[in-house]
């Protein structure tokens, strides 16, 4: 572990931040997997089943939107309140009885998405004004590692609470996840400016200048898009996994459990290493490498040789962490305060929408063509992803970074004005 890390570790906030984003996102994984499996011994039904995840991903198409309330409210408040109402709508679960109730299932699930995306936003805001700039880079990979560590124990932990005390025990999970959240934030001390005086509260147009800002930054508008490439290369390796077990090397459906578990202990060392290297390399180049180590692994898995695709399931894990907490980190630094949270949000938008579309693509192409054709896209998607950044990032840069947040803040303040 790096000193930067520990030197995170010592700071207060960052401590607390970290507490309410590892109980919180926990509560989260457990109650999607046993949402799934609530609405599919309900309905018996695999595609409503499969709609529980499309609830909670939804909501992140209109990110641009839901974060600009991220910018005009303090952040530590906005994140206390959002945690304690999803406490609240996380209890309505209890009064579902029978297949006539899930309605009741994914109207929550959507409630929940669209928090998350404000909380998202407004993580990535206060962040910026809770911890030091030079130690965001160590704090973002530590966040990511509580992430996929949360990733490999909730669902367990959600499945058997489920099997055992049955589907309102989870909601009920994650209405104390969301409480506890919530004081974990309510602890945290930061002076926060308060949020600037827009006379016209124009809602579509606070949004487009958090886009305009993002579009007109050649730095973030590559690391983001290049994460959204990364993400959606995932989406299409991820589908074809059951294809390749069964298939390609003639195991059981289970072993997937073992390739999760791999990738997901790459994507802890990849975290917790993220912090070091930001400061060794630039973000741009940091996250060519992770794709390009994440298109070897998923090129890996054409073998039929079971110790060369734990090795690429590795390589992925590796990878795939380190174009999203450069882009993050990059946002977080490029961003004046008062855009941070609009930024944000669309930057996430941008991450993480394509994960769905390139789910449903790759879920057509699983019962359309052989699944080496998706690891050939998935690998040729990160491939050309990587090599783009590496040529832009040779390309002399006519851009000047402060003088865009300067204009981009001035072209704000004309469109709310006029």
């Amino acid at each position: 572990m790096s000193a930067g890390l520990f030197t995170v570790l010592r700071e207060r906030n960052a401590r607390l931040y970290l507490t309410g984003v590892i109980i919180s996102g926990f509560g989260d994984s457990a109650m999607l997997l046993a949402a799934g499996v609530w609405v599919k011994e309900l309905t018996g039904s695999s595609s409503l089943a499969a709609l529980v995840t499309f609830c909670s991903w939804a909501p992140a198409l209109a990110g641009p939107f839901i974060g600009t309330l991220a910018d005009r409210m303090r952040r530590r408040t906005l994140l206390i309140t959002t945690n304690l109402v999803l406490a609240v709508v996380m209890t309505a679960p209890l009064a579902v009885r029978s297949s006539q109730d899930i309605w009741l299932l994914f109207t929550v699930l959507t409630m929940v998405g669209t928090g998350t995306v404000l909380m998202d936003a407004a993580e990535t805001a206060l962040v910026a004004s809770a911890v030091p700039g030079e130690l965001r880079g160590d704090f973002n990979g530590l966040v990511r590692t509580a992430i996929e560590s949360s990733k490999l124990l909730a669902p367990l932990i959600g499945a058997a609470l489920f099997t055992v005390l049955g589907g309102p025990a989870v909601a009920l999970l994650d209405a104390l996840s969301f409480l506890l959240g919530a004081a974990a934030f309510s602890l945290i001390h930061v002076r926060e400016p308060k949020p600037a005086h827009r006379p016209r509260r124009n809602w579509t147009a606070d949004a487009a200048a958090g886009v305009r800002f993002l579009r007109g930054h050649p730095m973030l508008r590559s690391l983001v898009l290049a994460a959204g490439c990364a993400m959606a290369a995932s989406s299409l390796s991820n589908t074809a996994t059951y294809a390749l077990i069964d298939t390609g090397l003639h195991q059981p459906a289970a072993f997937a459990g073992v390739l999760n578990s791999v990738q997901g202990l790459g994507s802890i060392v990849s975290g917790l290493a993220a912090g070091a290297l930001l400061r060794r390399v630039p973000a741009r180049a940091l996250s060519a490498i992770g794709i390009a180590l994440f298109a070897i692994g998923a090129l890996a898995r054409l073998t039929t040789l079971v110790p060369v695709v734990l090795g690429g399931s590795l390589l992925i894990g590796l990878g795939l962490p380190w174009p999203l907490i450069s882009a993050l980190t990059t946002v977080q630094k490029k961003t004046p305060d008062e855009l941070l949270g609009r930024v944000a949000a669309t930057a996430n938008t941008l991450v993480f929408a394509p994960t769905g579309l390139a789910l449903l693509a790759g879920t057509a192409m699983v019962a359309a063509v052989d699944y080496r054709g998706q690891l050939v896209a998935a690998g040729a998607l990160a491939l050309s992803t990587a090599l783009l950044l590496t040529i832009t990032a040779r390309t002399p840069r006519r851009h000047d970074p402060a003088g865009s947040c300067t204009s981009h803040h001035r072209h704000e303040t004309d469109v709310v004005r006029g």
